[in-house]
Formats: structure tokens, C-alpha cells, sequence
């Protein structure tokens, strides 16, 4: 008696097991195209490197994204088959497009995981952000600017200027520079070495309210500069920057990796520079 209730128990388990491999493929696969099974892993991977991409644009994906890449995946699957069945496959392009799409692939995945592994620290980002802020010093100046393209028209404008005329206006009408021109010749405040050498020389000698009483000339054409204001200079907090400190310095390091590559590597071709 207890022999046959081990042999029926044994049965049972075994119809048991095979009734259940077809389901845990099924729960593997998304479907079967003329005989050939299409995997959920595909859709998944799909699925994350959307979702991936959404999340870095702040966007959140549609409730339907499941079911519209299952149709991709199994639509694709349906196409590469029959291009397969015509012989695509085997063509000279395909097989050169494919080593291309491999070594880009390879070439994602050694960023990832040289992003992983190198970092940018804290101590760094605060290191840089030190640099910054030792070479940032000094006074920042508020300048307004008019550009024009000849020397007389700049003399005109000084010439209206002596005669009463608002800089603001001047600039509003004449200055061919379309960054500024539209808010009265306003730069903001600014280093001096953000400009070019005739302006920031020019500009540094003037007094708050005073404008160049003769044109300077720039490799832009001729400009009559008024200086408003002057302050020391003013770095944003490290919090705020931080996010493009941490860009910059990832991307110093891929470029260096790169280039100890390059340098390592035997080949007769030149880079270049």
C-alpha cells in the first residue's frame, strides 16, 4: 500500500513538473514566431534604457509602454526573419554595419564602466571648485557697449552723447550687437578677461558713469563703452555649480583615458591634434 502511494505521488510530481514547463516559458518568452521564441530579456532591456532616458529629461513613461514594446520586439523579430530568409544576413554590409554596432556598443559599456570606477569624488569636485574661485578674483565690472561697423558712426554717437543724448537709446538704436543691444548696451557684470583686450583695456580706465570719448576699435568694429558699476567678484555657491563641476571633470578623465590608450597602443596611424 505505502509503495503504491510513493509511486502515485511520484507520478503526480511529474506530470506536475511537465504541465509547468510550459508555463515557465511562457513566462520567459513574450511569444513564439514561426517557431522561435521572442524573450521577455529583449523587451526588458528596452523597457530600462527608456526609462532611463525619461527619468534624465524629468519625464515620466506612458502606462501603456509594456504592451508597446512587446509589439516592437515581436514586429522586429517578424521583420529580421524574413530578412534573414533573404539572405540579408550574409551580405558584406550587414556583416560591416554589425562590426560597427559592436565596437559602438563595447565602446558604451567601457564608459559605463570607467564612469563606475573612476568617479569624481567629492574632495575633487571641492578641489576644483578652489581653483576656480583662486583664479576668479579680483573686480567684475557693468559695462554698456555700442557697436557699430565705422569709425565716423561711432564718433556721431559720441558727438549725441556730449550733446545730452541717454546711452541707453543710442544703444537701442545703433548697436549692431544683437546680445545686448536690445537692453540699452548692457553687458552685466563681467570679468575683464572675458572681453577682448582693447575693450577691457578701455573699460578698466573709465570711472563709474563715464563713457570712451573717442571709439574703440575692436576685431568686432568700433564701440563706445560706459562703465556703471564695479564690484568684487562673485562665485556661486559650490552646490549650485557642482552638477557642471562634476561633468567637466568626468569628461577631463574619459579624455585622459583615452589619450593613455592612444598612447599605449601599436599602430602606424596619427592622430590628430
Amino acid at each position: 500500500m505505502k509503495m503504491r502511494f510513493i509511486a502515485a505521488s511520484v507520478a503526480l510530481t511529474a506530470v506536475t513538473a511537465t504541465a509547468l514547463v510550459p508555463l515557465l516559458a511562457q513566462a520567459q518568452n513574450i511569444a513564439v514566431v514561426n517557431g522561435k521564441a521572442v524573450p521577455k530579456a529583449r523587451a526588458d532591456t528596452i523597457i530600462a534604457q527608456v526609462q532611463k532616458q525619461a527619468t534624465a529629461r524629468g519625464q515620466q513613461l506612458p502606462p501603456e509602454i509594456g504592451k508597446l514594446v512587446n509589439d516592437k520586439v515581436v514586429t522586429d523579430e517578424i521583420l529580421t526573419q524574413e530578412a534573414e530568409r533573404r539572405g540579408l544576413a550574409g551580405s558584406a554590409d550587414f556583416k560591416q554595419q554589425m562590426e560597427i554596432a559592436r565596437q559602438s556598443i563595447l565602446i558604451g559599456m567601457l564608459s559605463a564602466d570607467i564612469d563606475k570606477k573612476s568617479a569624481v569624488t567629492d574632495a575633487e569636485v571641492q578641489a576644483e571648485y578652489d581653483r576656480f574661485k583662486a583664479q576668479s578674483s579680483g573686480m567684475e565690472y557693468r559695462a554698456r557697449h555700442i557697436l557699430v561697423e565705422k569709425e565716423d558712426d561711432a564718433k556721431a554717437i559720441i558727438a549725441q552723447l556730449k550733446a545730452g543724448a541717454k546711452f541707453e537709446d543710442l544703444a537701442k538704436k545703433n548697436s549692431k550687437d544683437p546680445g545686448s543691444a536690445e537692453h540699452g548696451g548692457d553687458l552685466d557684470f563681467a570679468s575683464p578677461s572675458a572681453y577682448v583686450p582693447e575693450f577691457s583695456q578701455a573699460m578698466v580706465k573709465l570711472k563709474k558713469g563715464e563713457y570712451t570719448d573717442v571709439p574703440v576699435k575692436t576685431q568686432f568694429g568700433y564701440h563706445i563703452i560706459k562703465l556703471e558699476d564695479t564690484r568684487e567678484a562673485k562665485l556661486p555657491p559650490l552646490a549650485e555649480v557642482k552638477p557642471q563641476i562634476q561633468q567637466r571633470l568626468a569628461q577631463q578623465k574619459a579624455t585622459a583615458f583615452r589619450d593613455e590608450l592612444r598612447a599605449k597602443a601599436k599602430t602606424d596611424y596619427k592622430f590628430t591634434n
